[in-house]
């Protein structure tokens, strides 16, 4: 067993890295040229980087790749994906050349507020806060005046101050649900803060109430919400039926199975989980490429696909009078200001190649991207398979493992060309090319 470390955050990068590899690698040497080949050449980029997080030691990289020919609203957009799973960006970019052809997709934004809560608990008759919530809401919002005067100057602020009884959930819960319009940001701390001060507002007010007592309330937390119900994007695709044979389906029946798939997703919860998990690739993909939160947005969405009691497809298809409709609906609370979309050069670049969008069109852009990628996953699973797309990236893993060069690579994949390239049959075909003996299978 290892012994503990204190102090560990307040040592130099440099000893925390030696700490860390005499300590947790039989090979400290090794490891260490692993972390530090990862460090940036130019300096002041890796200082940059150092500080997004504590105790930071390297970078870890993902591919960083682009889907071009999204067309959306009727414009152009070539799309930046970060994303380690094989074959995405490729689906994206299939799907975009496919819809391009027929019409484009259609993004609509339909409302971004964003919510934030001061949970408290009231031991005793809280009636008071219902009955003398005008008062309760004047101090509010003098409590938070001078934190909303920019935001409000730029279209934003608190849109809306509600009291919460949620003592059926949980005896003596209460709530003050806070609505807010963020604008270009995603506005976690512009939110947090607000919400720091109406607590304090809040617990002023019960001790100064004549009916009320300070004594009885606790304020628990004070936090926004990453479920976003009120920050809802809408995207769309549809055609003629006619337009959609494909991969040797004729174009009735690929429209039947497709529908059907998604029926099925919104049947079964097993499916509906892997099914939204394909749209997530998508979305996720830029959301890191575009510096926001995508576990928060990952979050909101699956809340969102249970919002009816049971885990549902996030996408829906109809097939109504000859035209072929296929859409997303999902809760997308994204910002173009803040946080690392001015320091990470990787996402500065990635908001220059979408056209510096606002908050609004990279909803409609990352809404796009999942339906894009869903539609790419679904037309494989009732058309040829999901593994044809697969398993060719998965043929090049497997040869980047056994270290193949450019000219093996070459030859490998044209004999696996109408073959399912399975990892063991690839090693004895690779082994044989080489001459070399087939390495023993360990137990």
């Amino acid at each position: 067993m290892k012994d503990p470390i204190k102090g560990f955050s307040k040592l130099s990068k440099a000893a925390k890295l030696e700490w860390l590899v005499n300590n947790n690698f039989d090979h400290p040497e090794a490891a260490r040229d692993i972390f530090t080949t990862y460090w940036h050449a130019d300096a002041a980029l890796q200082q940059r980087h150092d500080e997004f997080i504590e105790n930071t030691i390297s970078n870890y990289y993902m591919p960083y790749g682009v889907a071009p020919n999204f067309k959306i609203n009727g414009k152009l957009y070539t799309i930046p994906m970060a994303i380690e799973e094989s074959s995405v960006v490729a689906a994206a970019a299939k799907s975009a050349g496919f819809w391009m052809d027929r019409g484009g997709f259609t993004a609509e934004v339909l409302s971004t507020e964003k919510i934030g809560h001061v949970h408290f608990m009231y031991e005793g008759d809280a009636t008071p806060f219902f009955e003398d919530f005008d008062a309760l809401e004047k101090e509010l919002r003098a409590a938070t005046a001078e934190l909303v005067a920019n935001m409000e100057a730029r279209g934003g602020g608190i849109s809306q101050i509600t009291v919460v009884d949620a003592t059926d959930r949980l005896e003596n819960y209460y709530q003050l649900e806070v609505i807010f319009e963020t604008c270009d940001s995603m506005g976690a701390n512009f939110i947090n803060s607000n919400l720091e001060e109406m607590a304090k507002s809040l617990e002023q007010f019960a001790a100064q109430h004549p009916k009320l007592s300070g004594d009885k309330l606790e304020v628990v937390m004070r936090i926004l919400s990453n479920y976003t119900p009120k920050c809802l994007v809408r995207a769309s695709v549809s055609c003629p039926v006619e337009e959609l044979a494909s991969e040797g389906v004729s174009a009735e029946e690929f429209a039947r199975k497709f529908k059907r798939a998604v029926d099925i997703a919104n049947a079964e919860p097993y499916r509906a989980t892997t099914h939204n998990k394909g749209i997530m690739n998508g979305i996720d993909a830029v959301i890191i490429a575009t510096g926001n939160d995508f576990r928060a947005v990952e979050a909101a969405c699956h809340t969102h696909a249970s919002r009816s009691g049971s885990y549902k497809s996030l996408t829906g298809c109809s097939v109504e009078n000859g035209i072929f409709t296929f859409w997303i609906e999902i809760p997308l609370s994204l910002g173009v200001v803040g946080g690392l979309t001015k320091l990470h050069p990787l996402v500065v670049r990635s908001l220059e190649m979408l056209g510096k969008p606002n908050a609004e069109e990279l909803m409609g852009i990352v809404a796009v991207s999942g339906l894009a990628q869903n539609f790419a996953a679904l037309r494989a699973l009732v058309t040829t398979g999901i593994q044809k797309g697969h398993m060719k990236m998965h043929l090049m893993n497997i040869l980047t493992q056994l270290e193949a060069t450019p000219e093996e690579k070459i030859q490998v994949a044209n004999f696996f060309k109408d073959k399912v390239p399975h990892h063991r049959e690839v090693v004895n075909y690779f082994c044989a090319l080489r001459g070399v003996p087939v390495p023993k299978v360990e137990k």
